[in-house]
């Protein structure tokens, strides 16, 4: 049985994903003019959520204020580094190619498109992909005195 917290995020989840359908942002048709320049809407209602959610979370911050799992709420902050700028092209090639970010994606498998279902697949080997590319390297092994004299 889920705990509590797990069923509103899942709510909440469900929530975004009917607001996502409902704006169109889950339709090639609505995503690929905003990303050829040919229609800014999209780009204003995605704005206009980050500055009015900022603030918010900002103020909460400051006010020392405790998310539900028990923590305090810390907006964690990441300099701008060459790994962000490869993965923001990597992010934006497929989403161009797509028409889909995660968050469209979701919506679509949540709405039982084909589509969803492919790009969910897509995703998983894509991160799949990435976390074979970043895993250290184990150090090839060191001589010892032994094999060296041997």
């Amino acid at each position: 049985m889920p705990d509590r917290l797990s069923l509103i995020c899942a709510l909440f989840g469900a929530a975004l994903g009917a607001v996502f359908a409902a704006a169109g942002f889950n339709r090639y048709d609505v995503i690929h003019p905003m990303l050829l320049l040919q229609d800014i809407a999209p780009f204003l209602v995605m704005g206009s959520a980050i500055a009015t959610v900022l603030p918010i979370l900002r103020l909460l911050e400051r006010r020392r204020w405790r998310a539900p799992h028990g923590g305090p709420l810390v907006l964690r902050r990441w300099d701008s580094e060459a790994k962000h700028v490869r993965g923001g092209i990597v992010f934006g090639a497929g989403w161009a190619i797509t028409g889909a970010c995660p968050g469209t994606a979701a919506t679509d498998l949540g709405s039982g498109r084909l589509l969803g279902i492919v790009l969910g697949i897509v995703f998983v080997a894509g991160i799949a992909l990435r976390d074979l590319a970043v895993r250290p390297r184990p150090a090839p092994p060191v001589p010892t005195s032994r094999s060296a004299a041997g």
